[in-house]
């Protein structure tokens, strides 16, 4: 009689196995929370996992402190070069007469781009962005600085809850292109050696403005 080969002792094994039958060892798996259930500050949260990943927070009473901070901000790295291309943003910045780029034209030397985004999820201080608004794809990459504004009301708790609402927002016509950010890009060698930048924006920043007062 012929000798089995390893290969055959190894899928005579794997039918075996498949034909015997075992109970499920975690039968309500999917209905089992994988967390505690948060009930504080969600944007203190956010804060809190996102300057973690070495990310910079920045929170914002209104739109006015937004601007005043990103003039401040831009002054002492000395940019020069900050694009922006959404019609909302750009009307802030037109309206308290901040200088930008609003095409991109000579954009190989962009130094900042600034965007909106779909939702800030609090539980791992990432931000969910889509090429569904005027920034596309290439303004939150591209540039070594990556500037967010957002909203309070854009804060949720899990990633679930953003794909949620994203579903509500756009229907059957989601953007082709869903992304989350956690943190600056990093990468490592084969020495671990951590890199920020190598492969997206050095620095980000998030400047949470407050549009659920009271």
């Amino acid at each position: 009689m012929k000798e089995s080969t390893p290969k055959e002792k190894m899928l005579k094994k794997v039918r075996k196995a498949l034909l015997e039958k075992r109970d499920n060892p975690y039968p309500n798996l999917e209905d089992t929370a994988l967390y505690q259930t948060y009930t504080g500050f969600l944007d203190v949260l956010f804060a809190e996992q996102f300057t973690a990943v070495a990310g910079q927070f920045v929170f914002c009473e209104d739109v006015i402190q937004f601007v005043e901070n990103l003039v401040n901000l831009a002054e002492v790295r000395s940019w020069r070069k900050i694009y922006c291309w959404e019609p909302r943003l750009k009307q802030i910045l037109e309206s308290c007469e901040y200088p930008f780029y609003g095409t991109d034209a000579h954009f190989m030397e962009a130094e900042v781009g600034i965007t909106l985004c779909e939702f800030l999820i609090a539980r791992n201080g990432s931000i969910l962005v889509s090429n569904g608004n005027e920034s596309g794809r290439r303004l939150s990459i591209y540039p070594h600085t990556h500037i967010v504004l957002a909203y309070t009301s854009q804060l949720v708790l899990d990633l679930k809850d953003a794909f949620r609402l994203l579903k509500q927002k756009y229907g059957e016509y989601l953007p082709s292109m869903i992304s989350t950010i956690t943190g600056p890009s990093r990468t490592a060698d084969i020495e671990k050696t951590l890199v920020l930048g190598a492969h997206g924006p050095k620095e980000l920043f998030v400047f949470l403005v407050d549009d659920l007062v009271s």
